[in-house]
């Protein structure tokens, strides 16, 4: 499938920005070729420094066109330096990638400004994002043409500005701004002692004391879920008895730990739209899940506020701010099941 990439970021020549094509086709990682064939990781690709040199020049002017097979990964765009990705063994002792971890001050790729945007492509279709749930950093949009055509992750004029300044303006987010590098997430952030592990913690308590004597009703693809605080164990009735655990400031900046969503068609949609309320702190003001107008969320002091900018960003209002912003279709997400392009857009910043 044809994949174009524009360079309109204003700030960077087509010769300072370099991609990275990199996933998985049947079980094995691979990467595409500036010649645009897909090859399989190896550890011989390692060179002296002990890092492979993926990088995919774009054209010397205007739009770079490639050709995508089907696989699925991430298009990765380096904007005045170059990704180190270093080809490893895996447990299986299969070769592996290790990705840039932006949110690492150790990681070799720190001082890069880079960002991605994630994709499936197979015989049912076209199924892609714009990722901000680690980090945002290089305003990217997606076009998707076919039986549609869709855009999404366009950031608005000034849009990326107005996220670092609000970030940076909150005590409690503050430290999440890395320079005019990246707004790092929440839960990174905790992770690398920059945000505060109970941030939540308030919110998440009045939740549980609030449900221990009303019921809180989730709505998915299953039915409908009926659910009270019992025990300190959330736990609700319904197609299926399903229950959580009060989960951590992290588990909810994650959508992990207590609020993980194994893909059973009942635990995992209750999870996620749990995950979802506590993230745009709705859980309290609508007993009725999932909130679907936006209006209502991220109204309190105690939210997930780098979420907040992230989509506040966007023209369409759409982000993947944290990893179940999906429900009720917020997330910058689009597919098509009869693909004919994709264009990956730098905008301006």
């Amino acid at each position: 499938m044809p994949l174009t990439i524009v360079n309109n970021s204003g700030s960077f020549h087509n010769a300072s920005v370099h991609l990275y094509i990199v996933g998985n086709q049947d079980g094995r990682q691979v990467r595409l070729t500036p010649e645009g064939t897909l090859a399989p990781i190896a550890l011989s690709d390692n060179g002296p420094d002990g890092f492979t040199d993926y990088a995919i020049s774009l054209a010397g002017s205007g739009e770079t066109r490639l050709s995508l097979p089907h696989m699925s990964g991430r298009i990765y765009v380096a904007l005045g330096g170059k990704l180190k990705f270093k080809a490893v063994a895996d447990g299986d002792g299969d070769a592996a990638l290790q990705y840039p971890a932006g949110w690492v001050e150790s990681d070799p790729n720190y001082g890069v400004l880079h960002d991605c945007a994630e994709f499936t492509y197979n015989a049912a279709g076209m199924f892609c994002n714009t990722t901000m749930v680690d980090m945002f950093s290089v305003p990217l949009s997606i076009r998707l043409t076919g039986a549609d055509d869709q855009t999404t992750g366009t950031v608005r004029d000034g849009g990326r500005a107005a996220a670092f300044d609000t970030v940076r303006g909150l005590e409690a987010f503050s430290r999440l701004v890395v320079d005019d590098t990246r707004i790092i997430a929440p839960g990174h952030g905790l992770d690398a002692g920059l945000f505060d592990q109970d941030y939540l913690a308030p919110y998440i308590d009045e939740v549980w004391s609030t449900y221990t004597g009303r019921d809180l009703k989730v709505t998915t693809n299953a039915g409908t879920f009926t659910g009270r605080v019992r025990g300190d164990r959330f736990t609700f009735d319904g197609p299926a008895q399903v229950s959580f655990g009060r989960p951590s400031t992290r588990d909810v900046l994650f959508c992990d730990g207590a609020l993980a969503a194994p893909n059973d068609g009942t635990t995992g949609p209750v999870a996620a739209v749990l995950g979802a309320g506590f993230n745009r702190s709705t859980l309290l003001s609508h007993p009725d899940q999932p909130t679907t107008e936006a209006a209502a969320f991220y109204r309190t002091e105690l939210t997930n506020h780098y979420a907040k900018a992230v989509h506040a960003a966007t023209e369409d209002g759409r982000a993947y701010g944290f990893a179940f912003d999906d429900v009720a279709d917020f997330a910058s997400y689009i597919q098509d099941t009869a693909p004919t392009g994709l264009r990956l857009t730098l905008s301006p910043f």
